[in-house]
Formats: C-alpha cells, sequence, structure tokens
C-alpha cells in the first residue's frame, strides 16, 4: 500500500511499452499516484504479492483493488477524467478502437516479439516476423493515409495505446524501419515519440526499495503535493 493511503500505487518499468500505457493514460487524466519503477529481474515482493503474474504495470487502488492490465490502467484513469477526449475519438466509437488495438495487441505484437527477442523463441527467424509485422502495420497504413491520427485529426486511445508498441518495433532497426516503412506511419510514429505527453512520461526515476522516499507521478504535481522527492 502507499506510503500516503489516499495515492494509488504504481508499479512500473520506463521501457515497457504496456507500462508506457499505463502512465500516459494516468498523465493525461492528472491522477497522481506513487510511482514505484522496477527492474524486471528482481520484482519487488509486495508487487508479486498483488499481481502475481509480474507484468507492470500493476495499479493498486487505495481500497485495495488492483488493476494489472495495461489497456484497463487508462480506461481506468480515462473514466475519472479524459480531458483530452481520447476514450471520444473524432471519428469512430470506443469498441471500434478497442478492437484495432485487440488486433494489433494479437498479430502485431506475435511478430514483434519474435523479430526483437527472436532467441527466446524456438526456430524463430527474425526476417520473416519483421516482414510479418510491417504486413500487420497495414491497418494503421490504410487509416493514416486518410487522417493524422488513427481516428480522425486529433490523437485518440488507439494512437496512445498503440505507438509504444510501433516504437519498440522501429527502434529495433530504425534505419531499415525509416527505409521501408510508410510514409504516414513513420510520420504519426514521429509526432508521438516528440511529443509533451511522451517526453513527460519518459523521464528516468530512482528504482523503489521499500523505505524508499515517495516518488510522484505526474512528476510536476510532487511540488503542489507534499513536496516529496521526484
Amino acid at each position: 500500500m502507499s506510503a500516503n493511503n489516499n495515492l494509488p500505487v504504481l508499479y512500473s518499468f520506463r521501457r515497457c511499452p504496456y507500462a508506457m500505457r499505463g502512465r500516459m493514460g494516468l498523465f493525461a487524466s492528472g491522477i497522481v499516484v506513487e510511482l514505484r519503477e522496477i527492474v524486471l529481474r528482481d520484482k519487488p515482493a509486495h508487487m508479486l504479492e498483488i499481481s502475481p503474474k509480474g507484468t507492470v504495470p500493476v495499479l493498486q487502488l487505495p481500497d485495495g483493488t488492483v488493476i494489472d492490465e495495461s489497456l484497463e490502467v487508462m480506461l481506468w484513469a480515462l473514466g475519472q477524467n479524459d480531458p483530452e477526449g481520447w476514450l471520444t475519438p473524432e471519428s469512430g466509437t470506443l469498441d471500434e478502437m478497442l478492437g484495432l488495438i485487440a488486433e494489433m495487441d494479437g498479430s502485431f505484437k506475435h511478430h514483434l516479439d519474435r523479430y526483437k527477442y527472436a532467441t527466446r523463441f524456438e526456430g524463430a527467424d527474425e526476417v520473416v516476423h519483421r516482414s510479418m509485422a510491417l504486413i500487420a502495420l497495414a491497418s494503421l497504413q490504410a487509416r493514416l493515409e486518410l487522417s493524422p491520427h488513427l481516428f480522425g485529426c486529433r490523437p485518440s486511445l488507439a494512437d496512445i495505446a498503440l505507438f509504444p508498441f510501433v516504437r519498440q518495433f522501429a527502434n529495433t532497426d530504425r534505419d531499415w524501419f525509416d527505409a521501408t516503412a510508410s510514409v504516414a506511419v513513420r510520420k504519426w510514429l514521429v509526432g508521438h515519440e516528440s511529443s509533451p505527453l511522451f517526453m513527460s512520461i519518459f523521464s528516468k526515476w530512482p528504482v523503489w526499495k521499500e523505505g524508499d522516499p515517495v516518488t510522484l507521478f505526474p512528476a510536476q504535481k510532487v511540488e503542489e503535493e507534499v513536496g516529496v522527492v521526484s
């Protein structure tokens, strides 16, 4: 539980795309949490106690409720406050966005993992999976050739939930990606990578250990709250 029992606790890992999802949802909503940055090889006992599957993000609410799926963290946070209108896209519906996210979390993520981490999967051919992941991006490309974001002219839940994984794919071999991916997808990705939102949630935080000072997230809220270290 949080050192301040009125705050949710967020276990996170800076470079994990799933954890990025959670942090962006919380940042956009303005909900302040106690951030506990972890390293995957040494997961805190409390995190494993409340979420035995051992993946991030894990959000524990003040009433003890645990949310340990990245998209559910986003939906919970935005359900409290959605000032950017991520849940109400300019075109399309929330259900359509969730459908696209599920599609990409399935086929695209399958091939991304076997491209980036080929040695972890017996018989995986990274070149084949790279090509298949690029093909899976076609559903994003088709949308982005019609509008600057996936569901219209402004970002929505789908953009924010998906670009961390496209970033991971691109950065596995950025020269290849920049030479091969469509202009529309590359422009969309660079726009999100360079956004104030992403820069704000991609700060470096000290690894949390029991007894450490509290780190508040979003970071700019620190001075407004209780003056603890960020």
